[in-house]
């Protein structure tokens, strides 16, 4: 329950900065004061039931979806059905992606970021600028998301990829010893 409270300031800042949203515009919009919800995102505040319900109607999502009680969902796109492996707003999402193997032509596209992603199943596709490779269940992939890129399936069956996406551009950090 701890964690739930903890994370209720961040989602808060999460989902208004995801509509591109000032506090001001919210402020207007719900009637609370923009030092409250500063206060609010910040955790310097805890937030009650009635500020939650005002900010739940004024960004139009459920009241458990804002403070990230709901059940993680799979949410159907195109070619692939993605998984949210968190509820915590931050710079790294995983993200569990199965590929439709009938849809595999590739639409390579740039976007700001950084992306991993590992192939769980099957055969996965990866389209990274001017090479195009086949790989496999074990195999891994990290990139810069502004080389035009695509990743699915092969078209021989569906495919199963963990991601870790990073919005600003954030790469993974990898600690290891050698022996």
């Amino acid at each position: 329950m701890e964690d739930i409270i903890a994370a209720v300031g961040p989602r808060l800042r999460h989902f208004r900065r995801q509509r591109n949203r000032t506090l001001e515009e919210l402020s207007n919009e719900t009637g609370i004061s923009v030092s409250t919800l500063s206060r609010l995102e910040s955790g310097q505040r805890k937030a009650t039931l009635e500020l939650l319900l005002l900010i739940s109607r004024a960004h139009r999502i459920p009241l458990d979806v804002l403070i990230g009680t709901a059940p993680l969902q799979p949410v159907a796109r195109d070619d692939r059905t993605v998984v949210p492996l968190t509820r915590q707003p931050g710079r790294l999402q995983p993200l569990k992606m199965i590929f439709d193997p009938d849809r595999c032509e590739p639409a390579p596209r740039t976007h700001p970021g950084h992306e991993w992603f590992c192939v769980l199943s099957g055969k996965g596709r990866l389209v990274l600028g001017e090479h195009d490779v086949v790989m496999k269940a074990g195999e891994v992939a990290e990139f810069d998301t502004r080389i035009p890129h695509w990743f699915g399936s092969t078209g021989e069956g569906p495919v199963e990829i963990l991601s870790l996406f990073g919005k600003q551009g954030e790469r993974l950090r990898i600690r290891a010893k050698t022996r």
